[in-house]
């Protein structure tokens, strides 16, 4: 039996899907198991560059099985237009993709809620994707108004519940925003029964399948999607996504308990990013922040907006790393600091005159945290074609380990490009 974890350690967009298919080679069934198309994988494969939403990493490779447990929430369109687009260029995933019957369906009324939530929080807007993730979260804690993947295979009883579902929101909505519109349950009954015919040859019991395959000793990995500090137990709540983004998403987002993986790894970039709104202690508003911004193309897989930039916070990181049960760490993007001068690392925080190194649990302490750095002279050299430890140049190895230290877990692998090949091993 072999199972590995792959979870982000920040806010998201750390190169997990680099590492997801480093690894992929390496197993049998890749695993995405939160989410839904609100987060993106930029994946180079073959030389070709892929931007996957919903889709596993490992939709890419041939021979790997890819699924979609019951913890991702799934927009119909969008999932088949992004397998169309991956057939067009990969050939037909037929075989290899499954999809949870378990999952939950987000349908046009959860956009449209969350277009009216954003906007009547005005300057207070949490800055979703607008993918109408949160709203179909809601509904499935929420249960009566919940739809899942397998429903759609019960035409009478779906019908009945999309015409109970879309009478209720359209009556809340139209109180809230009297331009509010929405396709009649009808339209919607007739559009995603086209959907359903599509999706039936991928759906199935996931959670039956993997634990199937874990006794034939398949081996499994699976992809974290966003970060451990966007939680939504765990992270700067509210400024979260919907799900369990970090470790603690594993069990409950596939149906495999954590007790059955054998490794969990941690991703971590070598400064730190967030998008939309929340607390950030390191963010950098100068020159510095935009030059880490276009040096490492820190622009949103899925929408294209800039991502805020900053030095790496050893406190809210080691924080993910611990909440996510993490036994190493793959540091990612090293390449991006190439040309700094300086490089700091937040080692603790001091909030209210005391020095800490936990990381507060609510945002407005987060918000109070003055970061207290460790400033290193940086290297100043290009080391995109370094391929050993030993090859990189002192400083950039003291800044490895100075890391490693201050997360309390080893660092085995290094990123120093986007290409597979631009990868150190350290163990």
């Amino acid at each position: 039996m072999s199972a590995t974890s792959v979870i982000g350690l920040q806010w998201g967009d750390e190169a997990k899907g680099k590492v997801v298919d480093l690894l992929t080679n390496d197993h049998d069934i890749v695993v995405r198991y939160l989410g839904g198309n609100n987060a993106g994988h930029t994946v180079k494969f073959d030389g070709e560059t892929y931007k996957l939403s919903l889709m596993p990493a490992g939709i890419l490779n041939n021979r790997v099985t890819s699924v979609l447990a019951p913890g991702v929430v799934i927009n119909p369109k969008a999932f088949l237009e992004e397998l169309d687009a991956i057939e067009l260029r990969r050939g037909s995933a037929d075989g290899r993709l499954l999809i949870s019957d378990r999952a939950h369906v987000i349908f046009p009324y959860h956009r449209e809620e969350e277009r009216i939530s954003e906007n009547l929080r005005k300057a207070d807007a949490i800055g979703t994707t607008m993918r109408g993730i949160g709203p179909c979260y809601r509904d499935k804690i929420g249960r009566t108004q919940a739809i899942r993947i397998g429903d759609m295979y019960y035409p009478d009883l779906f019908r009945q519940k999309l015409e109970t579902v879309v009478a209720e929101k359209l009556t809340v909505f139209k109180a809230l925003d009297p331009e509010a519109k929405l396709p009649t349950a009808s339209e919607i009954f007739e559009e995603y029964m086209q959907y359903a015919e599509r999706l039936r040859p991928y759906v199935t019991d996931t959670s039956a399948f993997l634990h199937r395959q874990l006794k034939a000793n398949k081996r499994i990995l699976f992809e974290g999607a966003q970060g451990a500090l966007l939680d939504v137990d765990h992270g700067t709540f509210p400024f979260v996504t919907s799900s369990n983004s970090s470790g603690c998403g594993v069990h409950s987002g596939s149906g495999v308990s954590e007790r059955l993986i054998d490794r969990m790894i941690g991703v971590v970039k070598a400064y730190t990013t967030r998008v939309g709104a929340g607390p950030f202690p390191t963010e950098l508003l100068d020159d510095t922040g935009n030059h880490i911004r276009e040096r490492g193309h820190e622009y949103g897989t899925v929408t294209g907006r800039p991502r805020r930039c900053g030095w790496f916070d050893a406190v809210a990181t080691a924080y993910g790393g611990r909440v996510s049960g993490v036994d190493c760490v793959t540091l990612a993007l090293l390449d991006v600091l190439d040309e700094l001068d300086e490089i700091k690392i937040c080692e603790a925080y001091e909030i209210d005159g005391q020095r800490t190194t936990d990381f507060p649990s609510h945002i407005a302490a987060i918000a109070k945290a003055k970061p207290i750095y460790r400033t290193m002279p940086g290297w100043k050299t290009d080391i995109t074609g370094v391929r050993t430890v030993d090859g990189l140049p002192a400083k950039a190895r003291n800044y490895v380990k100075a890391i490693t230290d201050l997360m309390e877990v080893p660092v085995t692998m290094i990123s120093v490009g986007p290409d597979r090949e631009q990868t150190i091993f350290c163990d």
